[in-house]
C-alpha cells in the first residue's frame, strides 16, 4: 500500500482536514448540544443507513427516549416499533440492551475508552472509536466505508480486497497515524464528512476536496476506480406469502424470539409455514426488495380462511385491523399490509 508520502505529510493533512470541517460541517442534530447518549443513538442508527433517512427517526427517538434511563425502561416491543422502517433490527435490540447496561452503571463510572466500550452490546471497533473519540476525546481513529474510500484514494492503493472490512484492517495503522490527537472526535467526524459529502463512491468532487494535494489517486486520474472491492454476488430468493382475512381479523406471523433475524416483528405468513400450496393464479401483490446479499421476490396471495389447516402453526396470530398500527413490522411488510388493508376497504 503506497502510503509513505501521506505519512510524511500527516501534520499538513490533519490541519487542512480540520480547517475544512470547521468551515463546512453539516448542522446535524446529534452535533447540537452533544451528549454521549445522542452520539450512541446516532452511531447505531447510521450503521448502513444514510443521514437523510436517519434524521426524522432520530428526532422522534429523542422525543420518546431522551436518555439512557428512559430507553432502558421501555419494552422491546416499544423499541422495535420506534425503529420500524430503519431496518437491521438487531441494532435496535442491541441499543436497548446497551441502554439498560449503561443505566445500571453508577454515576461517574461509565468507561471512556474504546476498548472498554467493545464490551457493550452491538459495539464493534468502529462504533467504539466513534463514540469514545467524540464523547470523551479518546485517541481512537475510526475506519468505516467512507474512510476506506478516502485512504484508498489518498494512497492510490490498487490492492484487491474481498470486503470493505478487509480493507479497513489494512488501514488501521495509517488511520491512527493520521489522527488529530488534539481533536480526535472532530477529526473522525471530518473524515466521515469528507467521504459522505466530497469523496463520493461515484463522481467524487475532487476540485472541492480540502486534501486534494495529498491524493495520489487524483493525481493519477484513478480516484473513481478505488477502492478495489470484490463485487457482491446476490442470491435470488422467492417467498410466497398469504393475505388472509376472517371475522377474527388478519392473519400474521410473529417472528419468534429465537429466530436469527427480525425477532419480535410481525409479517405476512409464509405459505410454506402454513402448509398451503402456492396457488396457480396471479399473486395479489408482487414486490421486490434487497437484504444484504439477497434479492427477494415477495409474492402475496389473497386466500380465503378455508385454506388454512384446522390448527394454526405456532406464532401465527389473528389481529384486528384497528390494532395493526400498534404492532412492530419491518418497513416493507408495513407498506404491504397498509396497501392491502386499504384495498380491502378496512
Amino acid at each position: 500500500m503506497p502510503s509513505e508520502p501521506l505519512s510524511r505529510n500527516a501534520a499538513a493533512f490533519r490541519e487542512a482536514l480540520i480547517a475544512w470541517y470547521d468551515a463546512n460541517a453539516r448542522d446535524l442534530p446529534w452535533r447540537r448540544e452533544p451528549s454521549t447518549y445522542k452520539t450512541v443513538v446516532s452511531e447505531f442508527m447510521l450503521q448502513q443507513t444514510q443521514v437523510k433517512t436517519v434524521l426524522p427517526y432520530f428526532a422522534a427517538w429523542l422525543e420518546a427516549y431522551p436518555d439512557f434511563a428512559s430507553l432502558a425502561a421501555a419494552s422491546e416491543e416499544q423499541v422495535l416499533k420506534s425503529w420500524e422502517g430503519l431496518g437491521y433490527y438487531s441494532r435496535a435490540r442491541n441499543l436497548h440492551k446497551l441502554a439498560r447496561e449503561v443505566a445500571a452503571i453508577p454515576p461517574g463510572q461509565l468507561p471512556t475508552d474504546a476498548k472498554s466500550w467493545l464490551k457493550f452490546p452491538g459495539v464493534g471497533p468502529y462504533a467504539a472509536a466513534a463514540i469514545c473519540s467524540i464523547s470523551f476525546s479518546d485517541p481512537s481513529a475510526v475506519v468505516d466505508g467512507n474512510v476506506v474510500r478516502i485512504l484508498a484514494r489518498l494512497t492510490a492503493d490498487e490492492s484487491d480486497y474481498k470486503t470493505s472490512t478487509d480493507a479497513a484492517k489494512s488501514y488501521r495503522g495509517l488511520v491512527q497515524e493520521l489522527l488529530n490527537l488534539e481533536r480526535p472526535g472532530d477529526h473522525n467526524q471530518a473524515m466521515m464528512e469528507l467521504g459522505a459529502t466530497v469523496c463520493h463512491k461515484q463522481s467524487p468532487t475532487c476540485l472541492l476536496c480540502p486534501v486534494q494535494s495529498h491524493c495520489q489517486a487524483q493525481a493519477l486520474g484513478i480516484a473513481e476506480t478505488l477502492p478495489r472491492l470484490a463485487k457482491t454476488k446476490f442470491k435470488e430468493v422467492t417467498v410466497n406469502r398469504a393475505w388472509i382475512q376472517s371475522e377474527h381479523g388478519i392473519l400474521l406471523h410473529k417472528i419468534p424470539a429465537d429466530a436469527k433475524r427480525m425477532k419480535g416483528l410481525h409479517e405476512l405468513p409464509d405459505l410454506a409455514q402454513l402448509g398451503i400450496p402456492v396457488p396457480k393464479g396471479k399473486p395479489t401483490l408482487t414486490r421486490k426488495r434487497g437484504i444484504t446479499k439477497y434479492r427477494i421476490t415477495e409474492r402475496i396471495h389473497a386466500l380465503p380462511p378455508g385454506k388454512l389447516p384446522s390448527k394454526l402453526p405456532e406464532h401465527h396470530v389473528w389481529v384486528a385491523p384497528a390494532a395493526l398500527q400498534r404492532l412492530p413490522f419491518s418497513g416493507p411488510h408495513r407498506r404491504w399490509v397498509t396497501e392491502l388493508v386499504e384495498a380491502s376497504g378496512h
